[in-house]
């Protein structure tokens, strides 16, 4: 079946407008363009429209939508089936928020003071999920299981404290290393050794027993799989690429 653009965006609740978008960069062209104009859509284009959209609702930046979905490799099934896994991870991470709120609820209308470790807990055990379910395969394969597991669990023990300083750390981690690429600054100056002093220190409230090597190998990662990539490059491409040079540059 074929679809006009409008009839597409009925059937979606895109907009014609991003529809035209989509088509500009390239993530969704048309099966064909009429001597009017007008855009129509096949099968296939339905097909990919749904994919977008899924990754969308993720939180996956266009372009990183784009590379997957002209991975030649790419399985709709196997696709599906990922969509799958993540939609229940989201739906998993929103139920232990929704119980965490209805505690505090209680808490409220018994006049009851939660504790502070209380307080976060939710947001930790959220943490360690997330970080299993996107890396935790290759991180046990890597690492073996007792170093992912004594890491998970540091995590979930941290004090207030900790965690408000492991969080500090990674936005400044992240924000020191836009502004370093905007500006050009090499990763051998002083604003790549302060990066890598903090990147260690949050690998090290994460729990992870630290080893010069280990942090060298985890800074190719971070260039090598396009998940740490797109973290770090999500508002400043380059991101990954400095972290990992300033990394093998100043760890000794």
């Amino acid at each position: 079946m074929e679809y006009s653009i409008q009839a597409l965006a009925r059937l979606s609740g895109v907009t014609t407008r991003t529809l035209r978008w989509y088509d500009e960069i390239g993530l969704l062209k048309p099966s064909r363009v009429a001597e009017s104009g007008y855009r129509y859509y096949g099968p296939q284009e339905v097909d990919r429209l749904q994919h977008i959209l899924f990754f969308r609702e993720l939180g996956v930046e266009l372009a990183q939508v784009k590379i997957h979905l002209e991975d030649p490799s790419l399985d709709r099934l196997a696709l599906l089936q990922k969509h799958l896994s993540a939609l229940e991870g989201e739906r998993d991470r929103l139920e232990t928020l929704i119980q965490s709120v209805r505690t505090n609820i209680q808490a409220e209308e018994r006049k009851e003071r939660m504790s502070d470790a209380k307080k976060f807990e939710a947001f930790k055990t959220q943490l360690v999920e997330e970080q299993e379910q996107n890396y935790g395969k290759e991180s046990r394969e890597k690492y073996g299981d007792a170093a992912v597991d004594r890491t998970q669990m540091t995590m979930k023990n941290m004090s207030q404290a900790d965690y408000q300083r492991w969080t500090d750390l990674d936005r400044a981690i992240l924000s020191g290393l836009e502004d370093a690429v905007q500006r050009g600054i090499s990763p051998e100056g002083p604003e790549g050794e302060e990066i890598v002093t903090n990147h260690k220190q949050w690998l090290v409230l994460s729990g992870l027993k630290y080893q010069p090597h280990v942090h060298k190998g985890l800074g190719e990662m971070y260039v090598m799989d396009q998940r740490f990539t797109a973290y770090y490059d999500k508002n400043v491409p380059g991101c990954a690429r400095f972290l990992r040079d300033a990394i093998l540059y100043w760890v000794k």
